[in-house]
């Protein structure tokens, strides 16, 4: 039997109440929800395998070049253990012109977003500022109104069991005919938040708040209106001064509406499962439909800092952080645990154990980011090329790739000390969220009709 989460000593002691383990459901509604998952999944725990306590540099750049040969432009990490770090990088940077990629190069983070956006919520909430179980429609009456605000909570939309549709098939409505014609039209246009949070609350509610799980990029933009309302600041004012700073990060910033990235920066190649043929160039591009959900820049060194600190509880009080930590399976169709989701966290299994951390995808760029319980294994890596893989024309799914068994190879020696041999290995990317929509879908695929499933996002959708 299973060990309640709760009793475990890496997650909160109080048991919270049961609720019925989410499932993912659509494959091309995970867009947003990256194919990362996936390799965020990896293999499950084979026994009392634990870290090594020695970073093995030789093997690790080899892992990355096997991740480039596989067919990814270029790939970029950050690994510690403890004091020590190695950074690597494999491949280029530019397709055309040949430059190498570098493992300091700044890099849209996509949905690693939600992992500070709901740190400076909770910092709220331990101000006294916001109650996690208090109705939205008590903060946002206008933005989220009527018997859905009075039952949405706070919580709700940290942990995505809101159950308000995400923006993505509105903002970018070509993506509901699995095509990127969208995603060039609106490269330069500048969306109010306001706008993204009508699209998804004016889609019919997928459940009743609080009864399932569906990864939805609106639940993150509404938190972040409610950081301007309590706090009477910009949400990307209050993430940057209470969370970014605070954490002690020089790379990491939220770029407005400015569409060129400030600083040395990798070009950004999305394939859409074959439909960009070469790969686009998406790296100069509006991020302000992703807001406070998935419009970070940062980098690697940035992403394992900021998690460290997070998990040491430099940045939380202790009850704060437990809630952030108290999780819900979210499972495949077959029932198989994919992940488990907290508010703005989730952790994975790895060969060694439980790893927390989260994932980003937007066009052209990945990343994911994850860490032992303590934060003194880490990795964070990051990708120029995206939705690389076929979809499985009956089902719809993203097809396994070369590319994911070699980054699942880089994700375990960097976390465990020694690369997965199990039957797990190789498995396709996968997370949980839309793909027209949001971590999955936006990005490799996310489920359909906002909820998640296994294999990738939907088609096209960010994460």
């Amino acid at each position: 039997m299973r060990r309640p989460a709760c009793l475990d000593r890496h997650r909160p002691r109080r048991c919270p109440r049961h609720r019925p383990r989410r499932r993912l459901r659509t494959a091309a509604a995970s867009a947003l929800l990256p194919a990362l998952l996936a390799v965020a999944a990896g293999a499950a725990p084979t026994g009392a395998a634990a870290a090594s306590h020695a970073l093995d540099r030789a093997a690790l750049a080899e892992d990355l070049r096997a991740v480039h040969r596989a067919g990814v432009y270029g790939v970029f990490a950050s690994v510690r253990d403890g004091a020590a770090r190695w950074d690597g990088a494999a491949g280029f940077a530019d397709r055309d012109t040949g430059r190498p990629v570098r493992a300091d190069l700044r890099h849209r983070v996509g949905s690693t977003t939600k992992s500070f956006t709901a740190v400076a919520v909770l910092q709220q909430n331990a101000a006294g500022r916001v109650d996690l179980d208090r109705p939205v429609g008590a903060y946002l009456p206008e933005l989220v109104p009527g018997e859905r605000g009075r039952k949405v909570t706070v919580r709700m939309l940290l942990n995505h069991t809101s159950g308000i549709a995400d923006f993505l098939p509105d903002a970018f409505p070509s993506l509901r005919q699995n095509s990127p014609a969208s995603l060039d039209a609106e490269r330069y246009r500048t969306v109010a938040p306001a706008r993204l949070v009508a699209y998804g609350v004016g889609r019919p509610q997928l459940f009743e708040p609080g009864t399932d799980w569906s990864y939805s990029n609106t639940n993150y933009v509404v938190l972040g209106e409610l950081l301007r309302a309590v706090t009477g600041r910009d949400p990307e004012q209050v993430i940057t001064e209470d969370v970014i700073r605070r954490a002690g990060l020089r790379d990491t910033y939220f770029p407005g509406t400015d569409p060129r990235i400030k600083g040395p920066h990798p070009r950004m190649y999305d394939a859409f499962f074959g439909r960009n043929d070469p790969p686009r160039d998406y790296s100069v591009y509006n991020m302000t439909w992703a807001g406070t959900a998935a419009a970070l820049v940062s980098t690697a060194q940035d992403l394992d800092t900021f998690y460290r600190a997070l998990l040491r509880g430099a940045l939380l009080p202790a009850a704060q952080l437990d809630h952030m930590r108290a999780t819900r399976p979210v499972e495949a169709p077959d029932g198989t645990v994919v992940l488990r989701y907290g508010l703005g966290l989730y952790s994975v299994d790895t060969p060694c154990g439980p790893a927390w951390g989260h994932d980003g995808l937007v066009w052209g760029a990945g990343t994911l980011a994850l860490s032992s319980p303590d934060g003194s294994r880490q990795i964070a890596l990051g990708l120029n090329l995206t939705k690389y893989h076929r979809l499985d024309e009956a089902t719809g799914r993203p097809l396994p790739h070369p590319a994911d068994a070699a980054l699942e190879e880089l994700r375990d020696r960097a976390l465990c000390g020694a690369a997965p041999t199990g039957p797990a290995a190789g498995r396709a990317w996968s997370a949980p969220g839309p793909v027209t929509a949001g971590p999955v879908s936006a990005r490799y695929g996310r489920p359909g009709a906002g909820r998640c499933r296994p294999g990738g996002r939907r088609p096209g959708r960010p994460r």
